[in-house]
Order: C-alpha cells, then structure tokens, then sequence
C-alpha cells in the first residue's frame, strides 16, 4: 500500500525519471506502443505493461525474445523519430515546474529511458525546467530495471547511492531504483502498488526544503 512518511525524507541529491513522473506522456507512449504491438500481431494491453520506464529496444526483447536485438535497435530508431514529432497531449504532471523550480539551486539530475532529443522536446512542451545534468539512453549500456541509469547519475552528483532519493513513476523504474541501493518516492497511480519508499498522487504533494547542511527535506503531504 502507498505510504506517508511521518517524517521528511532527507538526500543529497535527488535523481528524476521523465515520463509519468514530470511529464504526462502516457497519451502518445499508449499511441505508439499499441500502434506497435498491433502491427506485430501482438497483445496491446500486454505490450504496455512491459513499455512503460523502459527503453524501446528492451519492450521489443521482453515481448518478442526470439527477435534479433539488431532489428530491434533499428526499429526502436524509427519509433523514437515518431515519438519526438508527436507533442499533442503533452502536459506536465501537477506540480511538475513549481517542484523543478525549487529544485534549481540543489543538486539533481535527469534520469530517463528517453533519448535526449525526446526529452528535450517533451520538458520543452510541458514546459518543466530541464536540469543540467541528464542521463539519457545514449548515457548507458542497460535500460531500466537495470541501476546503471540512477547509478550514473549518483556519480555524476557525486554523492553515494544511498545518500540519493529517486522520483519514479513505472515498475521497471522503481525496481532500477531499489537496485541502486536507493530509496524511492512513487509517483501516480502506477507506482501506488509498487512499494516504494513513499508514494505521492503527483508533485503538489511534496514539499522541498534546503537545509543548513546542503542537504534536501522532502516533506510529503498526507
């Protein structure tokens, strides 16, 4: 079940995933994917269990294991050039650009299966600030469930995992984050059911607070 902490969730530095967690894409990842799955004779709600959190390559190699991951990796380009011209329905998540705001002057980083020209685009739509240190997935080897993405991002922050509070909203997301070695605050319906660290609804229900130390209080609302 979701759960509030009682008290503030302290880090050094805070690691955040894109797509359900900043910015509502869910209107074209659900257009793409079905398109997709539909094309290959595939089971749609099926293909969007698995999609969402992660890469493209990796959707198509858990839902067709037999295929070659260089046919995969070239059609993954092709639906990555679609996902960037499409911005209808972009939105940012409640919250969103007042939470990057506040997080401005502390130490933070993109985490996202999302390319860097995707997530140019989508923050740029939704008009949610784009924090200067990003990992995108021309930065790793693994998608996610795999840690490397959050394990990255760490680095680059310069903090250990632990010290490192990750923003998720997708299964493969949250499970990238625990094995990081990383707390993680849920966010949306999706992440409800997860177990995460703590779970908001979205991101009016978190509060930051610098403190005198450098560190970050995440107060979370009930």
């Amino acid at each position: 079940m979701p759960t509030t902490p009682t008290s503030p969730l302290v880090a050094r530095g805070l690691l955040l995933d894109m797509d359900g967690t900043l910015v509502n894409s869910d209107a074209v990842v659900e257009f793409i994917w079905r398109g997709w799955a539909a094309e290959h004779g595939l089971d749609p709600d099926e293909v969007m269990r698995v999609a969402h959190g992660r890469q493209g390559h990796a959707t198509m190699a858990a839902v067709l294991p037999d295929r070659s991951m260089e046919e995969n990796y070239a059609e993954n380009r092709e639906l990555l050039a679609k996902e960037t011209q499409i911005t209808e329905g972009i939105v940012p998540v409640p919250g969103a650009p007042a939470f990057m705001d506040a997080l401005e002057p502390l130490p933070h980083a993109l985490v996202t299966s999302a390319d860097i020209g995707l997530a140019t685009v989508r923050m740029r739509v939704a008009g949610v600030r784009m924090p200067d240190i990003r990992v995108t997935a021309e930065s790793v080897s693994a998608s996610k469930p795999d840690p490397e993405g959050f394990l990255k991002g760490a680095a680059e922050l310069g903090f250990e995992p632990a010290d490192c509070v990750v923003f998720e909203d997708s299964p493969a997301g949250v499970a990238a984050g625990r094995a990081a070695g990383m707390r993680v605050v849920g966010v949306g319906e999706r992440a409800a059911v997860l177990e995460p660290t703590a779970h908001v609804r979205d991101l009016t229900q978190i509060r930051v607070e610098a403190l005198p130390d450098g560190r970050i209080a995440l107060h979370v609302a009930a």
